[in-house]
């Protein structure tokens, strides 16, 4: 899976092409409601750091940057000249982008602001494991047995994959993915915060609710395809968001945390459609964009990992817990 996605010519850094967006649609895609919700967190986060002379914006898995140059232009010009925006990619740095933003490997050290990781999560690689021995995978797709669990591994399904994938069999039975790889990766870029909220969005699922077969595929220009780790496609499995969060931190549905960020597919009133046709169909057009964003059964289900760093809550203007 590494070498699929990040090794010479894997699906994540080989130059030119599209890019991410050219294979799968995520919010940031979706609409531009996203980047100005992430604007408006960013504001809560500066406001509970008193507002300092450099807010940082980490921006995790950036694809093209195309989240940061959202939120820039969401900005008030006053926070904007603040901001130090940092895009975190293996890939290398795509032409016009806004010179403002830095392209980094990984997060920089010390930073005070916002952490966010939109669909990275899923791209860590991960091992997944079988009647309780690793699968392996050749780069035709054609899985083998490998070798059994070791003690790292077998202790992670133990305690955040009750029953190992298989109804009373433990870790010795069913298929199961194991996300120690993804809790790491996590536990590293939220170190790298000295204060302020680092936020993971992805799909996800948590203790009381792991599928049965595990989630691994595979998307290649829109479609879902087998997870064939030849670097053609992207290789994802959902991830086990509640199993990441460290002390203090909260888990809400996208659906929630768009809410509370002022996001809303509520249709305007049609008093609206006489008095201002044009007023009226921005909003509408709005509202559908919000209610795509939010919906049940699709992105609204996406969870929010919401972890603080040095400041009072994991949801900033809210109270603690």
């Amino acid at each position: 899976m590494d070498a699929a996605l990040y090794g010479p010519g894997g699906f994540y850094v080989r130059p030119g092409g599209p890019g991410p967006a050219g294979h799968f649609r995520t919010s940031v895609h979706a609409s531009a409601l996203y980047a100005g919700a992430v604007a408006r967190l960013l504001r809560r986060v500066d406001a509970e750091l008193g507002h300092p002379q450099g807010l940082d914006l980490v921006d995790v898995g950036a694809g093209r940057g195309e989240l940061l140059a959202g939120v820039l232009a969401a900005l008030d010009p006053e926070t904007a000249a603040r901001v130090i925006p940092y895009a975190v990619e293996r890939a290398e740095r795509p032409a016009g982008l806004d010179p403002r933003i830095r392209w980094v490997a990984a997060p920089p050290e010390r930073a005070t602001g916002l952490l966010f990781a939109n669909e990275w999560l899923d791209n860590v690689p991960l091992e997944i494991a079988e009647d309780g021995r690793y699968v392996l995978v050749a780069p035709d797709g054609t899985e083998s047995p490998g070798g059994p669990l070791d003690g790292a591994d077998r202790a992670w399904l133990e305690r955040w994959w009750p029953g190992g994938g298989a109804e009373a069999g433990g870790v010795e039975a069913g298929r199961v993915e194991i996300g120690r790889a993804r809790d790491e990766a996590w536990a590293a870029a939220v170190a790298s915060l000295e204060r302020g909220l680092a936020v993971a969005v992805d799909y996800a699922h948590t203790r009381g609710a792991r599928p049965p077969y595990g989630t691994l595929t595979g998307f290649r220009a829109g479609r879902e395809v087998p997870p064939v780790p030849d670097g053609s496609c992207d290789v994802t499995a959902h991830v086990a968001l509640d199993s990441c969060a460290g002390p203090d931190a909260v888990l809400l549905t996208q659906r929630e945390a768009l809410s509370r960020l002022g996001v809303s597919g509520s249709r305007p009133a049609l008093a609206l459609a006489s008095a201002d046709p044009v007023a009226y169909v921005r909003a509408l057009a709005s509202a559908g964009e919000a209610a795509e964003l939010t919906a049940r059964g699709g992105l609204g289900d996406f969870l929010w990992l919401c972890q603080p760093v040095g400041i009072r809550a994991a949801w900033p203007g809210a109270a603690a817990g």
